[in-house]
């Protein structure tokens, strides 16, 4: 699988997580922090020395949020929604941005 399509299954990924959170994140913990290990897999999985600088900005920008982020969900975030926002976003972000790889 190339840098692309892994970067586009973390952005799917971080959208489905999301989308749970906000759905319901106790009921949907189990999944969540399933897909949270998962998407850690791929992520470290990806050549990170190919990126270009637009892109390698944003994706350095992403592991430090995702980090905490993961934390987060792992833990069982304060404010649900606001959690599952952010990782909609940054799903949405990582889309977007794919263009450049």
């Amino acid at each position: 699988m190339d840098n692309k399509t892994k970067i586009l299954d973390i952005a799917m990924n971080l959208t489905r997580i999301g989308n749970w959170a906000a759905d319901d994140y106790q009921a949907k913990r189990k999944r969540i922090e399933l897909f949270l290990d998962q998407t850690t897999e791929c992520i470290n999985s990806i050549d990170r020395s190919s990126f270009l600088d637009p892109f390698k900005k944003t994706f350095e920008n992403f592991l430090r949020e995702y980090s905490k982020l993961k934390k987060m969900g792992k833990e069982g975030p304060k404010d649900h929604l606001d959690w599952a926002e952010s990782m909609m976003t940054w799903g949405n972000i990582l889309t977007h941005r794919s263009r450049l790889i």
